[in-house]
């Protein structure tokens, strides 16, 4: 492979691990019945409509179709791909659960 080649794999590569990751999000969110829309806002108010959570969430399936997404994996997902802002707001969305005794 040349070195254009090489750098346009890893580009890919990375687009469809970051697409992976919004959907394990929005899956998590499902999973939890929280709206994955209100949360992204939350964490980004000020960004505009994105069409890749939108997508994914055509793709999420219901949560008794669903395979069980550790909290702590979705959050160590979100910190790699430095969604620290959602990585926050999953933590609260996690600690009220907690809270209110729903594990």
């Amino acid at each position: 492979m040349e070195r254009k080649e090489i750098e346009q794999y890893i580009i890919e590569k990375y687009r469809q691990d970051e697409d992976q990751m919004i959907l394990v999000f929005a899956q998590w969110c499902i999973n939890h019945s929280l709206d994955p829309l209100i949360l992204y806002t939350e964490a980004y108010p000020h960004q505009s409509k994105n069409e890749k959570l939108y997508e994914a969430i055509e793709k999420t399936v219901s949560r008794s179709e669903s395979e069980y997404i550790p909290d702590e994996s979705l959050i160590e997902i979100l910190s790699i791909f430095d969604n620290n802002e959602l990585a926050f707001i999953v933590n609260e969305y996690i600690a009220q659960r907690h809270t209110n005794g729903n594990n």
